[in-house]
């Protein structure tokens, strides 16, 4: 919680996030269409009134959970591509962080996929314009990566950076997919090095 906030701010920050990690925990249960605002309210021990003081209906709130794991996923992942090492490194770290993002969200993950329905087939359907621009905006910070690998000879120039992003956002996605369905099969841990060698078998100069 914000400690520079007023006492009253951060207590309604508090219960901001009381209410949001209730229905996090109903719509794991249950599924989003198969809960109330009234029944949210019942668990957080909050009146109705009270939830529709912070979120206009049930979508607001969904969108609002959307919204925050968007944001954390932005936050810590930006923060492992401007992190130490090279621009290899970085990459790699970024492939090993978004999987364990991916493991530490799964009530929200499955929820997201389960109401977008194609969302395994692009990563992009069924996210709102807010959501859109940031995923836009972090991919851009990803081929900024591959620029400076480019501008440093350990990359070849095969493609624009951008869509360099594109691809690796597609493998990564493809990889996590696969666990996301079946883990004890798939176990994400276990095939980042065969995503990071697919991937970098081709991009890299190895006379860089």
């Amino acid at each position: 919680m914000k400690q520079g906030l007023p006492r009253r701010e951060r207590q309604k920050l508090y219960h901001r996030n009381q209410i949001l990690d209730t229905a996090l925990e109903l719509f794991s249960k249950h599924g989003y269409h198969n809960v109330s605002m009234h029944k949210i309210a019942e668990e957080a021990e909050f009146s109705i009134g009270t939830l529709y003081n912070f979120f206009r209906d049930k979508e607001d709130l969904y969108r609002a959970l959307v919204l925050n794991l968007a944001q954390e996923f932005e936050d810590i992942l930006s923060k492992v591509l401007e992190g130490p090492g090279d621009e290899a490194a970085r990459i790699m770290a970024y492939i090993e962080a978004k999987g364990h993002l991916f493991m530490n969200n799964i009530p929200m993950l499955r929820i997201y996929f389960s109401e977008t329905r194609g969302g395994s087939f692009d990563i992009k359907a069924g996210l709102d314009i807010e959501v859109r621009a940031m995923y836009e905006k972090f991919l851009r910070r990803v081929a900024v990566v591959f620029k400076d690998g480019i501008d440093r000879g350990m990359f070849k120039p095969l493609l624009d950076p951008y869509y360099m992003a594109v691809i690796l956002e597609s493998v990564t996605n493809a990889f996590l997919f696969l666990w996301f369905e079946d883990p004890t099969r798939h176990p994400y841990e276990e095939n980042v090095r065969n995503v990071t060698e697919l991937f970098f078998k081709n991009i890299t100069n190895h006379e860089g």
